[in-house]
């Protein structure tokens, strides 16, 4: 399941829109819990807590039953890419308890644009005109879901904001750690140290959760679960150029699920800003497949020239 021996687009399509669903409904979930649909409202800290937990059991249940050979872990990468990923989950599902789910999930798409600006500094890379345009069309629809006025400015929208840029430092990590473990591997030490943080961090905020809290809290867990499998799937089946544009996805599903659960309709400036973000986003996608191809010809090229 989490080697697979050929590509497959098709299938690696459904994986992804699948996995945005899964994304989607934690965040729904998360609402519930914070908003008090399920009980007295739970700290933000507590559900991410409960994030962990259950995806720890979930992962620990399939590494019990598949069995793979563990390789080498490097640590101190694995530390780092927890850590922000603890954070970034947690001001997430802070967010979502106060603002729409479509603002929150356009928000968060965030994430590539301030990985690109930290990859400069942290991995060497340079970022060309197309990028840095990327960058600046989807921080102008961020700006606009914001809503800068002072009747209609979202404070909690700034915390999606916080959480996509701390998930794009959680992607620096994640691109270090790629290719020098396997994907199951990863997902597991991530978890087992994400639960953790997250035990320690939730005791000054524990309250008893109710019948129904517990059930929610197992649902992120193992929806969370669900997606990253699905993810990791879906990447390994198929160039990551294809399957970035289904990604975006997450945004639709997280605007049904709040209409059907909470009634909450997108309004225009919703429309407007995710349009940009996505927009943007979707530039700089292109343009980081653009840039991996030609990286491609050119070590094809140089093997050529060697032989």
């Amino acid at each position: 399941m989490f080697t697979p021996r050929q590509q497959n687009p098709a299938l690696a399509a459904a994986l992804i829109l699948a996995a945005t669903a899964f994304i989607a409904a934690t965040t729904l979930l998360a609402k519930s819990l914070g908003t008090g649909s399920f009980g007295p409202p739970l700290h933000p800290v507590q559900i991410s807590f409960g994030r962990f937990l259950f995806a720890f059991i979930a992962i620990s249940t399939v590494l019990a039953v598949m069995r793979p050979r563990l390789t080498r872990i490097h640590t101190r990468l694995h530390l780092g890419r927890t850590l922000f990923g603890w954070m970034g989950v947690t001001l997430m599902f802070a967010s979502v308890a106060h603002i729409p789910l479509a603002d929150a999930t356009a928000i968060s798409f965030l994430n590539p644009v301030f990985a690109m600006v930290l990859a400069i500094p942290l991995l060497g890379e340079t970022v060309g005109r197309v990028r840095w345009s990327a960058a600046v069309i989807a921080l102008i629809g961020a700006v606009i879901l914001l809503r800068p006025t002072p009747d209609s400015f979202q404070l909690a929208a700034l915390l999606a904001f916080g959480a996509a840029l701390v998930m794009g430092m959680e992607l620096i990590f994640i691109k270090k750690l790629a290719g020098r473990e396997a994907p199951l591997q990863i997902l597991f030490i991530n978890n087992a140290i994400g639960i953790t943080i997250a035990s320690i961090a939730v005791i000054p905020f524990w309250q008893s959760p109710t019948t129904d809290q517990w059930l929610a809290l197992a649902g992120i867990g193992g929806a969370m679960a669900c997606a990253q499998a699905c993810f990791v799937n879906g990447m390994a089946r198929a160039d990551a150029s294809f399957v970035a544009p289904f990604s975006y996805a997450t945004l639709v599903f997280a605007a049904l699920y709040d209409f059907s659960w909470f009634g909450g309709r997108p309004d225009a400036i919703t429309l407007l800003g995710a349009a940009i973000i996505l927009a943007g986003a979707a530039l700089l996608a292109w343009r980081e497949a653009q840039l991996r191809a030609s990286s491609g010809i050119r070590s094809e090229t140089s093997k050529a020239q060697q032989g």
